[in-house]
Protein backbone atom coordinates (compact mmCIF):
# COMPACT_ATOMS: atom_id res chain seq x y z
CA UNK A 1 0.00 0.00 0.00
CA UNK A 2 2.89 2.90 0.74
CA UNK A 3 4.64 1.21 -2.51
CA UNK A 4 1.31 2.65 -4.24
CA UNK A 5 0.88 5.61 -2.12
CA UNK A 6 4.35 6.54 -3.05
CA UNK A 7 4.09 6.36 -6.76
CA UNK A 8 0.97 8.05 -6.88
CA UNK A 9 3.05 11.09 -5.59
CA UNK A 10 5.49 10.91 -8.05
CA UNK A 11 3.70 10.88 -10.63
CA UNK A 12 1.80 14.21 -9.87
CA UNK A 13 4.81 15.64 -8.58
CA UNK A 14 6.34 14.67 -12.26
CA UNK A 15 2.83 15.76 -14.06
CA UNK A 16 2.95 19.21 -12.06
CA UNK A 17 7.31 19.16 -13.09
CA UNK A 18 6.33 18.64 -16.42
CA UNK A 19 3.38 20.82 -16.75
CA UNK A 20 5.46 24.08 -15.22
CA UNK A 21 5.94 27.23 -16.47
CA UNK A 22 8.49 30.07 -16.42
CA UNK A 23 8.35 33.71 -17.17
CA UNK A 24 11.88 34.69 -19.24
CA UNK A 25 12.16 38.26 -18.98
CA UNK A 26 14.52 39.24 -22.09
CA UNK A 27 16.89 41.83 -21.66
CA UNK A 28 18.52 42.09 -25.22
CA UNK A 29 16.22 45.09 -27.41
CA UNK A 30 12.92 43.62 -26.94
CA UNK A 31 12.67 44.61 -23.22
CA UNK A 32 10.53 47.81 -22.93
CA UNK A 33 11.85 48.72 -19.35
CA UNK A 34 15.55 47.26 -18.81
CA UNK A 35 15.54 49.43 -15.28
CA UNK A 36 12.32 48.17 -14.02
CA UNK A 37 13.72 44.31 -14.95
CA UNK A 38 15.82 44.43 -12.17
CA UNK A 39 12.96 45.65 -10.04
CA UNK A 40 11.25 42.86 -11.51
CA UNK A 41 14.43 40.12 -10.30
CA UNK A 42 14.95 41.83 -7.07
CA UNK A 43 11.12 42.18 -5.88
CA UNK A 44 11.08 38.05 -6.63
CA UNK A 45 14.11 37.54 -4.27
CA UNK A 46 12.32 39.64 -1.31
CA UNK A 47 9.72 36.92 -1.62
CA UNK A 48 12.21 33.86 -1.31
CA UNK A 49 11.37 32.90 -4.79
CA UNK A 50 15.16 31.93 -6.91
CA UNK A 51 15.72 33.80 -10.09
CA UNK A 52 18.05 32.56 -12.93
CA UNK A 53 20.07 35.14 -14.13
CA UNK A 54 21.14 33.95 -17.81
CA UNK A 55 24.57 35.37 -18.66
CA UNK A 56 24.87 36.41 -22.28
CA UNK A 57 21.73 34.92 -23.41
CA UNK A 58 19.67 37.29 -24.75
CA UNK A 59 21.41 40.96 -23.10
CA UNK A 60 21.44 39.24 -19.74
CA UNK A 61 17.87 37.81 -18.97
CA UNK A 62 15.78 36.35 -15.96
CA UNK A 63 14.19 33.65 -15.97
CA UNK A 64 11.90 32.81 -13.28
CA UNK A 65 9.04 29.90 -12.19
CA UNK A 66 5.88 31.65 -13.15
CA UNK A 67 3.62 32.88 -10.32
CA UNK A 68 0.88 35.12 -10.75
CA UNK A 69 2.30 37.55 -8.67
CA UNK A 70 5.00 38.31 -10.43
CA UNK A 71 3.35 38.39 -13.60
CA UNK A 72 1.24 41.02 -12.43
CA UNK A 73 4.12 42.93 -11.13
CA UNK A 74 5.74 42.78 -14.60
CA UNK A 75 2.45 44.31 -16.36
CA UNK A 76 2.14 47.08 -13.84
CA UNK A 77 5.86 48.30 -14.06
CA UNK A 78 5.56 47.79 -17.74
CA UNK A 79 8.34 45.04 -18.17
CA UNK A 80 8.23 42.68 -21.06
CA UNK A 81 7.94 39.19 -20.38
CA UNK A 82 7.13 35.75 -22.07
CA UNK A 83 5.65 32.81 -20.59
CA UNK A 84 7.17 29.36 -21.44
CA UNK A 85 6.94 25.98 -20.94
CA UNK A 86 9.31 24.02 -18.15
CA UNK A 87 10.30 21.79 -21.49
CA UNK A 88 11.29 25.48 -22.90
CA UNK A 89 13.01 26.70 -20.14
CA UNK A 90 15.35 23.11 -20.10
CA UNK A 91 16.29 23.95 -23.29
CA UNK A 92 17.35 27.44 -22.77
CA UNK A 93 19.66 25.55 -19.80
CA UNK A 94 21.23 22.78 -22.07
CA UNK A 95 22.42 25.73 -24.91
CA UNK A 96 23.72 27.62 -22.30
CA UNK A 97 25.65 24.65 -20.68
CA UNK A 98 27.42 23.97 -24.00
CA UNK A 99 31.39 24.74 -23.38
CA UNK A 100 31.55 25.91 -26.60
CA UNK A 101 29.10 29.78 -25.93
CA UNK A 102 29.64 31.69 -23.58
CA UNK A 103 26.77 31.87 -21.22
CA UNK A 104 25.86 30.70 -17.91
CA UNK A 105 23.04 30.44 -15.79
CA UNK A 106 23.91 32.35 -12.43
CA UNK A 107 21.46 31.62 -9.57
CA UNK A 108 20.35 34.51 -7.65
CA UNK A 109 18.89 33.04 -4.31
CA UNK A 110 18.27 36.41 -1.63
CA UNK A 111 17.61 39.91 -2.15
CA UNK A 112 20.54 41.62 -0.30
CA UNK A 113 20.40 44.91 2.19
CA UNK A 114 21.25 47.58 0.74
CA UNK A 115 22.26 50.93 2.17
CA UNK A 116 23.49 54.25 0.59
CA UNK A 117 25.83 56.15 2.65
CA UNK A 118 24.86 59.81 1.96
CA UNK A 119 24.27 62.69 4.05
CA UNK A 120 20.96 63.22 5.41
CA UNK A 121 20.77 66.78 4.63
CA UNK A 122 19.82 68.41 1.38
CA UNK A 123 22.89 68.78 -1.61
CA UNK A 124 22.76 70.83 -4.90
CA UNK A 125 23.07 67.48 -6.54
CA UNK A 126 21.63 63.98 -7.28
CA UNK A 127 23.23 60.91 -7.05
CA UNK A 128 22.50 58.42 -10.36
CA UNK A 129 22.44 55.11 -7.90
CA UNK A 130 19.67 56.36 -5.97
CA UNK A 131 17.57 57.39 -8.63
CA UNK A 132 18.17 53.88 -10.08
CA UNK A 133 16.92 52.75 -7.30
CA UNK A 134 14.28 54.73 -6.87
CA UNK A 135 12.87 54.28 -10.31
CA UNK A 136 13.61 50.20 -10.31
CA UNK A 137 11.48 50.41 -6.89
CA UNK A 138 14.65 48.45 -4.92
CA UNK A 139 14.52 49.45 -1.58
CA UNK A 140 17.38 50.64 0.40
CA UNK A 141 18.78 52.47 3.86
CA UNK A 142 20.69 56.04 4.01
CA UNK A 143 23.48 55.66 6.30
CA UNK A 144 26.01 58.40 6.99
CA UNK A 145 28.91 59.08 9.28
CA UNK A 146 27.53 58.42 12.19
CA UNK A 147 25.98 55.27 11.41
CA UNK A 148 29.26 53.69 10.26
CA UNK A 149 30.95 55.29 12.98
CA UNK A 150 29.31 53.16 15.57
CA UNK A 151 29.34 50.40 13.59
CA UNK A 152 25.88 49.44 11.64
CA UNK A 153 28.11 48.60 8.40
CA UNK A 154 27.48 45.07 9.16
CA UNK A 155 23.90 44.89 8.72
CA UNK A 156 23.70 45.12 5.11
CA UNK A 157 25.36 43.42 2.32
CA UNK A 158 25.73 46.21 -0.44
CA UNK A 159 26.87 49.65 0.16
CA UNK A 160 26.96 53.02 -2.11
CA UNK A 161 29.15 55.69 -1.30
CA UNK A 162 26.68 58.67 -2.48
CA UNK A 163 28.74 61.73 -4.42
CA UNK A 164 31.07 62.51 -1.71
CA UNK A 165 34.72 63.54 -0.84
CA UNK A 166 36.65 61.33 1.69
CA UNK A 167 39.49 63.92 1.53
CA UNK A 168 37.75 66.88 4.18
CA UNK A 169 37.87 69.02 1.17
CA UNK A 170 34.40 69.28 0.63
CA UNK A 171 34.65 68.19 -2.94
CA UNK A 172 36.55 71.49 -3.45
CA UNK A 173 34.03 73.58 -4.04
CA UNK A 174 35.60 76.57 -2.61
CA UNK A 175 36.85 78.71 -5.21
CA UNK A 176 32.92 78.92 -6.46
CA UNK A 177 30.72 78.58 -4.26
CA UNK A 178 32.63 79.31 -0.69
CA UNK A 179 30.03 81.91 -0.14
CA UNK A 180 26.44 79.57 -1.24
CA UNK A 181 24.50 78.78 1.73
CA UNK A 182 24.19 75.13 1.05
CA UNK A 183 28.04 74.73 1.11
CA UNK A 184 28.34 77.13 4.31
CA UNK A 185 26.00 74.40 5.59
CA UNK A 186 28.03 71.46 4.81
CA UNK A 187 31.09 72.81 6.71
CA UNK A 188 29.19 73.88 9.76
CA UNK A 189 27.30 70.36 10.00
CA UNK A 190 30.50 68.19 8.52
CA UNK A 191 32.48 69.93 11.33
CA UNK A 192 29.33 69.58 14.29
CA UNK A 193 29.40 65.82 13.08
CA UNK A 194 33.21 65.66 13.27
CA UNK A 195 33.25 66.81 17.37
CA UNK A 196 30.13 65.09 18.12
CA UNK A 197 31.70 61.70 16.63
CA UNK A 198 35.21 62.51 18.30
CA UNK A 199 37.42 63.85 15.78
CA UNK A 200 39.28 66.91 15.82
CA UNK A 201 38.67 67.70 12.10
CA UNK A 202 36.41 66.70 8.75
CA UNK A 203 39.18 65.35 7.07
CA UNK A 204 40.27 62.39 10.53
CA UNK A 205 36.20 61.73 10.45
CA UNK A 206 36.74 61.32 6.20
CA UNK A 207 39.16 58.89 6.96
CA UNK A 208 37.75 56.80 9.89
CA UNK A 209 34.48 56.39 7.76
CA UNK A 210 36.65 54.93 4.69
CA UNK A 211 38.43 52.75 7.59
CA UNK A 212 34.95 51.18 8.72
CA UNK A 213 34.12 51.06 4.69
CA UNK A 214 37.37 49.03 4.19
CA UNK A 215 36.69 46.71 7.00
CA UNK A 216 33.18 45.83 6.02
CA UNK A 217 34.48 45.23 2.57
CA UNK A 218 37.31 43.03 4.46
CA UNK A 219 34.35 41.07 6.25
CA UNK A 220 32.63 40.31 2.83
CA UNK A 221 30.50 43.11 2.00
CA UNK A 222 30.43 44.49 -1.28
CA UNK A 223 31.36 48.33 -2.07
CA UNK A 224 30.00 50.66 -5.24
CA UNK A 225 30.93 53.72 -5.79
CA UNK A 226 30.98 56.67 -8.57
CA UNK A 227 32.04 59.71 -9.59
CA UNK A 228 34.25 61.74 -6.98
CA UNK A 229 33.25 58.48 -4.29
CA UNK A 230 36.12 56.81 -6.12
CA UNK A 231 39.27 58.40 -6.42
CA UNK A 232 38.80 60.49 -2.88
CA UNK A 233 38.15 57.48 -1.52
CA UNK A 234 41.42 55.87 -2.16
CA UNK A 235 43.57 59.29 -1.66
CA UNK A 236 41.67 58.95 1.69
CA UNK A 237 43.53 55.82 3.18
CA UNK A 238 46.70 56.50 0.94
CA UNK A 239 46.94 60.00 3.22
CA UNK A 240 46.45 58.11 6.56
CA UNK A 241 48.09 60.22 9.02
CA UNK A 242 48.97 62.94 6.83
CA UNK A 243 47.86 66.84 6.39
CA UNK A 244 46.34 67.32 3.09
CA UNK A 245 44.24 70.01 3.64
CA UNK A 246 44.95 73.59 3.24
CA UNK A 247 43.77 76.15 5.48
CA UNK A 248 40.69 77.20 4.32
CA UNK A 249 39.64 73.62 4.79
CA UNK A 250 40.63 72.74 8.49
CA UNK A 251 41.89 75.98 9.46
CA UNK A 252 46.02 75.29 9.23
CA UNK A 253 48.13 74.16 6.71
CA UNK A 254 49.24 70.54 5.17
CA UNK A 255 52.40 68.27 5.73
CA UNK A 256 55.27 69.10 3.82
CA UNK A 257 56.19 67.23 0.82
CA UNK A 258 52.86 65.51 1.43
CA UNK A 259 52.84 63.91 -2.26
CA UNK A 260 56.10 61.67 -1.40
CA UNK A 261 54.24 59.72 1.69
CA UNK A 262 51.16 58.72 0.09
CA UNK A 263 51.42 55.16 1.00
CA UNK A 264 49.57 53.35 -2.00
CA UNK A 265 49.50 49.90 0.27
CA UNK A 266 46.69 51.14 1.92
CA UNK A 267 44.20 51.49 -1.21
CA UNK A 268 42.10 49.44 -3.15
CA UNK A 269 42.57 50.49 -6.89
CA UNK A 270 45.35 53.39 -7.76
CA UNK A 271 48.58 54.04 -7.10
CA UNK A 272 51.83 56.51 -8.04
CA UNK A 273 49.40 59.41 -8.33
CA UNK A 274 50.06 62.88 -7.25
CA UNK A 275 47.64 64.77 -5.35
CA UNK A 276 46.78 68.59 -6.94
CA UNK A 277 48.14 70.94 -4.36
CA UNK A 278 46.53 73.98 -5.50
CA UNK A 279 43.49 73.87 -2.70
CA UNK A 280 41.44 76.26 -5.12
CA UNK A 281 41.60 73.51 -8.14
CA UNK A 282 38.52 71.55 -8.50
CA UNK A 283 40.41 68.49 -8.77
CA UNK A 284 41.89 65.90 -6.38
CA UNK A 285 44.50 64.33 -8.53
CA UNK A 286 46.14 63.09 -11.96
CA UNK A 287 44.20 60.02 -11.27
CA UNK A 288 40.98 61.55 -13.07
CA UNK A 289 41.01 62.24 -16.53
CA UNK A 290 38.36 63.71 -18.80
CA UNK A 291 37.68 63.14 -22.32
CA UNK A 292 38.85 67.15 -23.15
CA UNK A 293 42.17 66.18 -22.03
CA UNK A 294 42.68 63.59 -24.55
CA UNK A 295 41.60 65.22 -27.58
CA UNK A 296 37.89 63.47 -27.28
CA UNK A 297 34.87 65.27 -28.46
CA UNK A 298 31.75 64.94 -26.76
CA UNK A 299 30.32 62.94 -29.71
CA UNK A 300 33.00 60.78 -30.14
CA UNK A 301 33.35 60.01 -26.06
CA UNK A 302 32.56 56.60 -25.30
CA UNK A 303 33.40 53.21 -23.77
CA UNK A 304 33.46 49.80 -24.52
CA UNK A 305 32.76 47.39 -21.72
CA UNK A 306 35.26 43.90 -22.34
CA UNK A 307 34.12 40.58 -23.01
CA UNK A 308 34.37 38.06 -20.34
CA UNK A 309 33.91 34.32 -20.01
CA UNK A 310 30.57 33.49 -18.27
CA UNK A 311 31.66 30.12 -17.37
CA UNK A 312 34.99 30.95 -16.10
CA UNK A 313 35.04 34.94 -15.12
CA UNK A 314 31.25 34.99 -14.11
CA UNK A 315 31.82 37.77 -11.71
CA UNK A 316 32.96 40.76 -14.40
CA UNK A 317 30.99 39.08 -16.84
CA UNK A 318 27.98 39.54 -14.50
CA UNK A 319 28.88 42.93 -13.70
CA UNK A 320 28.61 43.76 -17.54
CA UNK A 321 25.36 42.50 -18.73
CA UNK A 322 23.91 44.46 -20.73
CA UNK A 323 22.50 44.88 -24.51
CA UNK A 324 24.96 47.48 -25.70
CA UNK A 325 28.89 46.97 -25.26
CA UNK A 326 29.50 50.37 -26.40
CA UNK A 327 28.08 53.12 -24.23
CA UNK A 328 27.97 56.93 -24.33
CA UNK A 329 30.15 57.99 -22.23
CA UNK A 330 29.54 61.19 -19.19
CA UNK A 331 31.10 63.10 -16.85
CA UNK A 332 31.74 63.88 -13.34
CA UNK A 333 33.64 65.04 -11.10
CA UNK A 334 36.12 62.00 -11.32
CA UNK A 335 35.22 61.11 -14.70
CA UNK A 336 37.97 58.36 -15.62
CA UNK A 337 40.85 56.75 -14.13
CA UNK A 338 43.95 56.85 -16.07
CA UNK A 339 45.11 53.47 -17.22
CA UNK A 340 48.72 54.56 -15.61
CA UNK A 341 47.42 54.83 -11.94
CA UNK A 342 45.34 51.79 -11.31
CA UNK A 343 47.10 48.72 -9.95
CA UNK A 344 47.71 45.76 -12.48
CA UNK A 345 45.98 43.24 -10.48
CA UNK A 346 42.30 45.30 -10.82
CA UNK A 347 39.75 44.02 -13.33
CA UNK A 348 39.05 47.10 -16.03
CA UNK A 349 35.73 46.08 -17.84
CA UNK A 350 34.99 49.49 -19.27
CA UNK A 351 37.71 51.44 -20.81
CA UNK A 352 37.92 54.82 -23.55
CA UNK A 353 39.91 52.72 -25.58
CA UNK A 354 41.18 56.49 -27.74
CA UNK A 355 41.26 58.28 -24.36
CA UNK A 356 43.36 55.56 -22.61
CA UNK A 357 41.41 55.62 -19.33
CA UNK A 358 39.11 52.97 -17.45
CA UNK A 359 35.87 53.91 -17.12
CA UNK A 360 34.78 50.69 -14.89
CA UNK A 361 36.98 48.76 -12.37
CA UNK A 362 36.52 45.98 -10.27
CA UNK A 363 38.62 44.23 -7.27
CA UNK A 364 38.60 42.15 -4.49
CA UNK A 365 39.48 42.92 -0.92
CA UNK A 366 39.33 40.32 1.55
CA UNK A 367 36.27 38.11 1.48
CA UNK A 368 34.31 41.62 -0.51
CA UNK A 369 34.33 43.45 -3.66
CA UNK A 370 34.50 47.21 -4.46
CA UNK A 371 33.68 48.44 -7.95
CA UNK A 372 34.12 51.55 -9.27
CA UNK A 373 32.62 53.91 -11.77
CA UNK A 374 33.46 56.90 -13.51
CA UNK A 375 31.36 59.86 -13.88
CA UNK A 376 28.13 61.17 -12.46
CA UNK A 377 25.04 60.52 -14.04
CA UNK A 378 25.00 58.00 -17.53
CA UNK A 379 22.37 60.11 -18.91
CA UNK A 380 23.39 63.61 -18.62
CA UNK A 381 26.57 64.22 -20.04
CA UNK A 382 27.99 66.93 -18.22
CA UNK A 383 25.59 67.24 -15.17
CA UNK A 384 26.54 70.42 -13.15
CA UNK A 385 25.62 71.69 -9.48
CA UNK A 386 22.25 72.50 -9.15
CA UNK A 387 21.08 70.90 -12.32
CA UNK A 388 17.56 68.65 -12.04
CA UNK A 389 17.58 65.19 -11.26
CA UNK A 390 17.72 62.75 -14.32
CA UNK A 391 13.93 61.47 -15.39
CA UNK A 392 14.56 58.05 -15.99
CA UNK A 393 11.06 57.70 -17.43
CA UNK A 394 12.62 59.01 -20.67
CA UNK A 395 15.80 56.03 -20.18
CA UNK A 396 14.13 52.77 -19.21
CA UNK A 397 16.55 51.26 -21.56
CA UNK A 398 19.47 53.12 -20.22
CA UNK A 399 22.83 50.87 -20.79
CA UNK A 400 24.72 53.15 -18.30
CA UNK A 401 22.34 53.01 -15.49
CA UNK A 402 22.19 48.86 -16.54
CA UNK A 403 25.80 48.86 -15.17
CA UNK A 404 24.68 49.96 -11.71
CA UNK A 405 22.16 47.98 -11.24
CA UNK A 406 24.11 44.69 -12.35
CA UNK A 407 26.26 45.96 -9.25
CA UNK A 408 22.84 45.74 -7.18
CA UNK A 409 22.02 42.56 -7.92
CA UNK A 410 25.77 40.76 -7.68
CA UNK A 411 25.17 40.12 -4.19
CA UNK A 412 22.05 37.89 -4.21
CA UNK A 413 24.71 35.09 -6.26
CA UNK A 414 25.88 33.79 -3.05
CA UNK A 415 28.40 31.29 -3.74
CA UNK A 416 29.89 33.52 -6.67
CA UNK A 417 33.08 33.95 -4.87
CA UNK A 418 33.29 30.25 -4.62
CA UNK A 419 32.73 29.75 -8.17
CA UNK A 420 35.45 31.87 -9.40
Amino acid sequence: MNKIFLTIILLISFSLKSQSAYLLIPMDETQKNHLKSYGIAFWSLQREVTVEWLLNYRGGSFMIIQNSAIEKECMIRGVSYTVIANSQADAIRLEISDPQVNMEVMKLEKAPKIAVYSPKDKRPWDDAVTLALTYAEIPYDVVYDEEIIIGKLPLYDWLHLHHEDFTGQYGKFYRMYNQAPWYQEQVRSSEAMARRLGFNKVSQLKLGVAQKIKEFTAGGGYLFTMCSGTDSYDIALSAEGLDICEHMYDGDGTTPNYNSKLDFAKTFAFENYSLITDPLEYEFSNIDIYPQQRGIRREEDVFTLFEFSAKWDPVPSMLCQNHEQVIKGFMGQTTGFDSRFVKKDVIVMGENKAGNFAKYIHGDYGKGTWTFYGGHDPEDYQHMVGDPPTDLNLHPNSPGYRLILNNVLFPAAKKIKQKT
